[in-house]
């Protein structure tokens, strides 16, 4: 460190200088003190608030509305979803009145009510010695009704509830039920959900255009995980594991798929990751190009020389085995047909870096948005290069609803105009360079302009996720955050499509008088079909 400067032989102009400089740095040290706090709270379990300033970007960048902009829209009419059952009530008028019709008032009303019903199920022998018993209603499982195992699900997936808090709801309504049967109802015979949720994962992969991804914390049997988003307007998809590292996203992708494949798609990934040349030779020269899972894909590296470095604590800019599972991983997702041509959406979580990626507009922005400033000039040059980005951000709303070449030129011309320029403000110029290098991901939308500029449809679907966490803390077996994650994803998918999600369980459990729902995956690839 240099010795401090004799203060009194400095002009104001450099004290002001040396003023700006310290608080830079006061700044950047607070930032530092955050993000360990952070840290250490991650490491003990808990979960702070995050220090995120909204930039109402989006919003302010919507065109305006035609007809009725500032009067509140109405709520509409009340439509039931069930048959309205007509009844009259009589007025005691007195005599020489006249009839003058009904005045209509519609009331909805919430009937709960327990059955107990004790079947008595016939049993018969045959001459030949066999036992014939009755066969149970249609949908019932068990000691619980079909409609009982639907509202606890219901209750506590969509409904966000708690254990002891539905069983407390159950006992006030007169079942008699324990909360470990009420968790045998939500975790127990639920392979056929688990299985429709990897499918509609495999539909989304298959058919969509572009996918947007995020992540949050999660907690499994006492220790921190991450869980995943996948999904864009037609589907959601959870996954709870142990890291976020992009290993760990990319067999997410393949799923359910433990395949190991050296393909085209493959060896385009080992280059971009910049694996050495000789090893891609020699992988190339091996012959063999899928392996049926892990131990035969490190098995073949083993043989091929292809290891780890042998210090732990040896600096390595690069993992040879990490970045060649990635791309046998890549050539998997590839060969099975998800995400050809496909651009991923991300916030710039260098996990989600894969393929055709493109990065959100608003979290962006929010780097400059949340830039400590210490002087009016500071200040205004991070007014005047908002007002840039938010103009900019708006006329990509309107390229997306009609694109054309010259307007793709004026655009790209107008980025380097606003990230490459020089405002005298030193962390806010750093930053513009910082931005102005993800060019290609940020202008991705002019070359896809289906894709959205932002993440917002990931932040609100694994928001329930986040609610959950604080709700219930963490799960505790496999089971259970298998259920969590893929109950949650149905629901949210059955919300995209405007199936409501009580039909669906009552639909896929065998209700009585229940209509039948398409398997949602159908749903997911009619929206991925073309008009």
């Amino acid at each position: 460190m240099l010795p401090p400067p004799i203060l009194s032989d400095l002009s104001r102009p450099e004290l002001e200088t040396l003023l700006v400089e310290l608080f830079g740095e006061v700044a950047a040290l607070q930032q530092t003190v955050r993000q360990q706090r952070e840290e250490i709270a991650r490491l003990k379990g808990l979960k702070g608030p995050p220090d995120i300033k909204p930039s109402g970007m989006d919003k302010a960048t919507e065109p305006p509305r035609p007809g009725r902009q500032n009067n509140r829209p109405r709520r509409g009419k009340v439509r039931p979803r069930v048959s309205i059952e007509d009844r009259v009530l009589r007025a005691a008028a007195p005599t020489g009145s006249r009839f003058k019709g009904y005045e209509t008032y519609l009331v909805q009303e919430l009937v709960l009510s327990v059955q107990a019903i004790r079947y008595q199920r016939e049993r018969w022998v045959t001459p030949d010695g066999r036992t014939i018993v009755a066969a149970l209603p249609e949908g019932t499982r068990g000691h619980f009704g079909p409609d009982l195992r639907r509202f606890v699900l219901m209750q506590y997936h969509q409904g966000q509830s708690t254990l002891p808090r539905l069983t407390a709801l159950l006992h006030s309504v007169g079942v008699s039920i324990s909360k470990r049967e009420v968790q045998r109802l939500l975790t127990e015979k639920q392979q056929g959900f688990l299985d429709e949720a990897r499918n509609v994962l495999h539909a989304g992969l298959e058919t969509s255009p572009w996918i947007s991804v995020d992540d949050t914390g999660a907690r499994h049997k006492a220790k921190n995980g991450f869980c995943t988003q996948i999904g864009n307007d037609w589907f959601t998809w959870f996954a709870t594991r142990p890291s976020k590292t992009r290993l760990n996203f990319l067999d997410l992708l393949r799923a359910g798929h433990s395949d190991y494949v050296l393909n085209e798609a493959a060896f385009t990934y080992l280059r971009s990751r910049g694996l050495a040349g000789p090893l891609i030779a020699r992988l190339a020269e091996a012959g063999e190009t899928r392996f049926v899972d892990q131990a035969v894909w490190q098995a073949h590296l083993h043989r091929l020389g292809i290891v780890s470095p042998a210090k732990a604590d040896l600096a390595v800019i690069q993992d040879p085995v990490l970045i060649a599972t990635e791309g046998a991983q890549w050539g998997s997702i590839q060969a099975h047909g998800f995400l050809q041509d496909a651009v991923v959406l991300s916030d710039d979580a260098g996990q989600f870096d894969i393929g055709q990626h493109a990065l959100c507009w608003v979290h962006a922005e929010r780097l400059v948005h949340k830039l400590d400033t210490f002087t009016d000039l500071h200040r205004a040059a991070q007014q005047r290069i908002r007002t840039l980005i938010w103009n900019f951000y708006a006329d990509l709303k309107i390229y997306r609803a009609n694109p054309s070449n010259n307007r793709r030129v004026v655009l790209r011309a107008r980025f380097d105009r606003i990230f490459r320029r020089r405002t005298g403000f030193v962390t806010l110029d750093r930053l513009l360079a910082r931005l102005w290098a993800n060019k290609a991901e940020l202008l991705m939308v002019l070359q896809r302009p289906e894709i959205p500029l932002h993440t917002n449809g990931s932040e609100n679907d694994i928001r329930c996720q986040v609610i959950r966490r604080k709700i219930s803390g963490g799960t505790r077996s496999d089971t259970g955050r298998d259920c969590r994650d893929a109950f949650l994803g149905l629901a949210k998918t059955c919300a995209k499509h405007g199936v409501a999600f009580w039909d669906y369980l009552g639909s896929r459990l065998g209700v009585p008088g229940q209509p039948s729902i398409p398997p949602l995956p159908d749903f997911v690839r009619c929206r991925g079909q073309p008009a």
